[in-house]
């Protein structure tokens, strides 16, 4: 762990849900995935293969697929956001070391997602960890303006009483930790342990070690655990 923005001062965690509080090799995304990919299809009469390409279109242009259909195609989100987490939740499992390491954590501890908060309530409780948050501020709470955009992160702030430079953020998207470094957060990069950085990791041509980039970790439950004896 280095010396950037340690942990001494933070009394507030904060926790992406997807490929943070379980492992990408869990494939849940995946099914959200193909359900965003199956929703525009039948949305637009689309084959699949072009249904895939304009929900990455807009992932890229807007933050999120579902972004990109409410500006394009005025879609009802919340529809859209019980039809794509309507999936199975049995490769999470409880996970004893991380529910320990983040139930040592002093302060209020809350998890932020672009998913809904059906989902992230869903996941916690498969992943054992469905008692351990204070709260949960998805999307829908920022009107459906998506991370890594400034004004959810906002909002988030303002709703929960949120303390910047006393708050830390993981997540495992590096573009999301920009906008909570600049407001002060100390920020966590969370990749996915043996496997190699997956390109989304990463940012325009920045590195790991980017500035916004405080720390980076394999195994959360064990930085946290590290960083305890520093709080």
């Amino acid at each position: 762990m280095t010396a950037r923005r340690a942990f001494s001062h933070i009394e507030t965690w904060v926790f992406d849900l997807d490929n943070t509080l379980y492992p990408p090799s869990c494939r849940l995304f995946d099914q959200i995935d193909r359900k965003m990919t199956q929703y525009i299809s039948e949305l637009l009469s689309l084959d699949p293969v072009e249904a895939r390409k304009l929900q990455k279109h807009y992932y890229r242009e807007y933050g999120t697929s579902l972004r990109g259909l409410m500006q394009e195609h005025g879609i009802d989100p919340h529809a859209f956001m019980d039809f794509v987490h309507d999936i199975s939740h049995e490769a999470l499992v409880p996970d004893p070391a991380l529910k320990e390491a983040i139930a040592a954590l002093p302060g209020k501890r809350y998890v932020l997602t672009n998913g809904s908060r059906a989902h992230a309530e869903r996941c916690a409780v498969s992943l054992g960890l469905g008692d351990l948050f204070h709260d949960i501020f998805d999307v829908a709470a920022a009107d459906f303006v998506p991370k890594p955009n400034r004004p959810l992160y906002d909002r988030f702030i303002a709703h929960l009483g949120v303390k910047p430079d006393q708050s830390a953020m993981f997540e495992d998207l590096a573009r999301n930790l920009e906008v909570p470094h600049a407001l002060g957060m100390t920020t966590v990069l969370v990749l996915p342990k043996g496997e190699d950085v997956p390109e989304r990791a990463m940012h325009d041509e920045d590195s790991l070690q980017g500035a916004y980039v405080d720390h980076v970790t394999d195994d959360l439950a064990g930085f946290l655990k590290a960083a305890l004896p520093r709080i």
